[in-house]
């Protein structure tokens, strides 16, 4: 990647405002639902404007006609509404929302839930628990569900890979929806999905419910139409599209040189001029082969249109390169990616009392630099570097990397020493919220991130002819 190139992807990272971090980090702290699934990069300092307003996960947008819709499905209809999903006003605009009346009373709360539907490739529950949820040990306006699915058991329950979980203060309580992929590669179209809420904010209660579970319409394009890229060393094989009543998910299969790397796609574009966006996507049959690593993907995507004939993909490829380790035993040294043709050069480590400071220069970014641009690499720089302890590193999941609790440092303070030579200094607290028992310097590994300074790379659009749908 020459610097033209990443001087475009820096160009690309977004940098929300403070006000929106704030309102994340809030958000995190009020749900953290278990079980995130695998994530092939994370970024846990780039945020989308869109991610955040959860345009992914709805796919659609409130205007006029959703109005009018809700004056045909004034309640369920609101109640999505309140909730932000546009897909769940669809359906019940076509009354293809199962409305259930299940309650349960368990050491004084009450749990009832309200209504269910499966469309494409994501299932929505959506309750209400009363107000004698506030005697746990939550703060007040805080809810946290221990929840599993069809008798599984802790994390290991696929349900929650990619679960999302949004709350709304009613009267005498709080209004609930569950959003959960579809966690399963072939579709069983009609089901009853057994729910378990072991305790809620700290109660325990084994809410115990059985929901019947039906998606009405699913019908099947089969493309099979397969895109190279040879200097990118990726192909793509477009597979299948599922259309239900509100929604599509596309399935294709990738293979690439690089393990870790992501092909996904910006956006596709009918022969209508019709845009559709893609949004939560699970991975299936991970493999290692001999041309390379295989991947299985099923995505969402804004519903296709049934008069369209042909559609244009536009594909993207997230570049992920590995951390770069150095054990601290040394003050000064340099660690280079030669796939990015970026570099860091350490030139000096001290540790005063509590603090860590570590004095560095970055190499190989492109001169004349913007000012927004040096904004963007300041911000990455707080998280990309990790202080961890050299016993401990074996156990940071590579799925679900974070560094082990009381071995390890996610954070540092940067200070631009000169722009011109993109000279810098990250200060770590060692005795912060995250810390690292018994830290010795010379028992301590540095991992840095290179990739948080490169986005994705728009590969070259390619067109599929659509066939007639089958059921």
């Amino acid at each position: 990647m020459d610097n033209k190139e990443i001087n475009d992807a820096i160009e690309q990272i977004p940098v929300p405002k403070e006000k929106v971090f704030n309102s994340i980090a809030r958000g995190i702290n009020q749900e953290r639902d278990r079980g995130f699934g695998k994530k092939k990069r994370v970024f846990p300092i780039v945020l989308t404007t869109a991610a955040i307003l959860g345009i992914t996960v709805s796919l659609g947008f409130f205007n006029p006609t959703m109005n009018k819709v809700l004056a045909n499905t004034p309640l369920i209809g609101a109640l999505f509404q309140e909730f932000n999903d546009s897909i769940g006003v669809h359906l019940a605009s076509q009354n293809a929302v199962t409305e259930l009346n299940q309650s349960i009373t368990k050491n004084g709360v009450t749990v009832k839930l309200t209504s269910a539907y499966f469309d494409g490739n994501m299932v929505s529950i959506t309750g209400f628990v009363d107000e004698e949820v506030e005697n746990g040990r939550n703060e007040k306006g805080e809810v946290s569900f221990d929840v599993n699915f069809e008798h599984n058991k802790g994390d290991q329950d696929p349900w929650l890979n990619g679960k999302s979980t949004d709350i709304r203060k009613v009267d005498n309580g709080y209004k609930f929806q569950w959003k959960m992929v579809y966690p399963y590669q072939s579709f069983n179209e009609s089901f009853t999905l057994p729910i378990t809420i072991h305790n809620i904010n700290g109660i325990k209660g084994e809410w115990n419910f059985n929901i019947p579970i039906q998606q009405e319409e699913n019908n099947i394009i089969v493309l099979n139409q397969e895109e190279g890229y040879l200097d990118d060393e990726v192909k793509i094989s477009l597979k299948e599209i599922h259309t239900a009543k509100a929604s599509s998910t596309l399935v294709y299969e990738t293979v690439q040189k690089y393990k870790g790397d992501d092909i996904s796609f910006s956006k596709a574009v009918d022969d209508k001029g019709n845009v559709y966006r893609f949004g939560t996507q699970k991975d299936f049959e991970n493999s290692e082969q001999e041309n390379g690593y295989h991947s299985t993907v099923r995505t969402e995507m804004t519903k296709l249109n049934s008069s369209a004939t042909s559609l244009t993909f536009y594909p993207q490829l997230d570049i992920a390169v590995p951390k770069a380790e150095q054990l601290l035993n040394e003050k000064s040294f340099i660690q280079k990616n030669e796939r990015l043709n970026l570099g860091l050069q350490v030139n000096d480590i001290v540790q005063n009392d509590e603090k860590l400071v570590v004095d560095y220069h970055l190499i190989g970014l492109p001169k004349n630099i913007s000012q927004h641009k040096l904004d963007i690499i300041h911000h990455n720089l707080e998280y990309a570097f990790w202080l961890v302890d050299e016993k401990y590193r074996s156990n940071i999941d590579p799925d679900n990397p974070w560094p082990p609790k009381n071995h390890g440092i996610p954070f540092n303070k940067v200070k631009m020493i000169d722009k011109t030579t993109a000279h810098y200094q990250s200060t770590f607290d060692l005795n912060g919220d995250e810390r690292i028992k018994d830290f010795k310097l010379e028992n301590t590994i540095l991992l840095f991130d290179f990739s948080t300074f490169v986005s994705s790379k728009d590969l070259k659009p390619f067109t599929v002819n659509l066939p007639l749908a089958k059921k």
